[in-house]
């Protein structure tokens, strides 16, 4: 929760441009996180059987990495390279909701310069763009008993190797309103994503559509955040966030298959607020530890949910312990869960009726970080 007024870290250049100019000396920040989710779906009506799916998640290893240097007393110039988007489901073939979703998964990669300028000793303004390139694949089972008699088993449809590049720009600044306490403001602006992807089908046995090529497009949004440093003591500091993001635009999915078929699929999904606060300690410039919690909005209402992108509200809690090596080096180790909602889903796709709840849902990420000072 105190991304936006990061004044210390090089990986301002992607939370918060604007707080580069904190930084005395060039830095390298570098960072490796495990993700280990735990999404297991519990039904409670489905129509054609099958299985609730096990756990559905799908653990990821997410490296990240940021630069900033220092080119003169005002300037500072930076660059970094994170995931700013992705996970996933697999919930396997014979999954009870496999007529929606079987299997999807969504990785996105960004890399951002970023420049940051010092106005004056009390204000900073920042600016950056991420060029990020998104990946996107999703299975369907195809219900053929329905178009070709009781019996008939599932055909399957495949979504593969959708790409595409794109950028969104970013702008923050920060403001020392007193000696005590920093306040930093974050924009990201809205970013298109259209996907170029192959479609495949596998075991049918009714007539196979004309469909080989798929265009998928939607916006992710913009979203605005706010953050407050106060501190409290030499030693001791409290963080304060809250913003909101503009999922309501992320909405409309446009699939375009090739011959000039278009499907509209309108999520009917809600904008989103969140909020935090954290506590920090240092102690002697040398060692310290982080706590912090915050809570998430969910963006979409349980009669629209679907299980391609299961999401709920979300309540966060995080924890870091960090110490200084020698002169040039420090590190830490940390941990943040998230705790998602029941999630429910009740959905009728292809004829077939599947409903229920997440009983398990949650996502671990254990990680740590290294950063080098020139």
């Amino acid at each position: 929760v105190a991304n936006p007024t990061n004044t210390f870290g090089a990986d301002a250049a992607w939370t918060n441009p604007a707080g580069m100019t904190g930084l005395d000396e060039d830095q390298i920040f570098a960072g490796f996180q495990a993700v280990i989710p735990k999404v297991e779906f519990d039904s409670s009506t489905a129509t054609a059987g099958g299985s609730d799916g096990g756990n559905a998640g799908n653990t990821a290893f997410i490296p990240s990495l940021f630069y900033v240097n220092k080119l003169n007393d005002r300037t500072r110039l930076g660059i970094s390279l994170v995931a700013p988007q992705g996970g996933g489901v697999n919930y396997g073939d014979d999954f009870v909701g496999r007529y929606q979703t079987s299997k999807a998964q969504l990785a996105a990669v960004g890399i951002s310069p970023s420049v940051g300028f010092k106005v004056n000793d009390r204000l900073s303004v920042g600016a950056g763009v991420s060029i990020i390139y998104t990946k996107f694949e999703q299975n369907i089972a195809i219900n053929q008993a329905a178009l070709a008699g009781p019996g008939t088993p599932d055909g399957k449809v495949r979504i593969e190797d959708a790409t595409d590049w794109g950028y969104q720009p970013f702008l923050g600044l920060t403001w020392q309103a007193t000696d005590r306490a920093l306040l930093g403001v974050v924009y990201r602006a809205e970013a298109d994503v259209d996907l170029e992807g192959d479609v495949n089908f596998r075991n049918l046995v009714i007539p196979k559509p004309g469909l080989n090529e798929v265009d998928i497009s939607w916006n992710n949004p913009q979203w605005l955040e706010a953050g407050l440093k106060y501190q409290l003591s030499d030693k001791n500091f409290l963080f304060l966030n809250g913003g909101w993001q503009d999922w309501s635009e992320f909405s409309d999915n446009q699939l375009e298959f090739a011959g000039g078929t278009v499907a509209t699929l309108d999520r009917q999904w809600d904008d989103t607020w969140h909020a935090g606060i954290a506590f920090a300690h240092l102690e002697r410039q040398e060692n310290g530890y982080t706590v912090g919690v915050s809570y998430e909005s969910s963006p979409v209402e349980n009669e629209h949910r679907t299980f391609d992108l299961p999401v709920d509200e979300i309540y966060k809690l995080s924890g870091a312990y960090f110490w200084t090596g020698s002169k040039q080096l420090d590190y830490s180790l940390g941990a943040t869960l998230y705790m998602i909602g029941d999630a429910e889903i009740d959905l009728v796709t292809q004829g077939v009726r599947a409903a229920g709840k997440f009983d398990s849902n949650y996502i671990l990420f254990l990680g740590g970080t290294v950063r080098y000072r020139f």
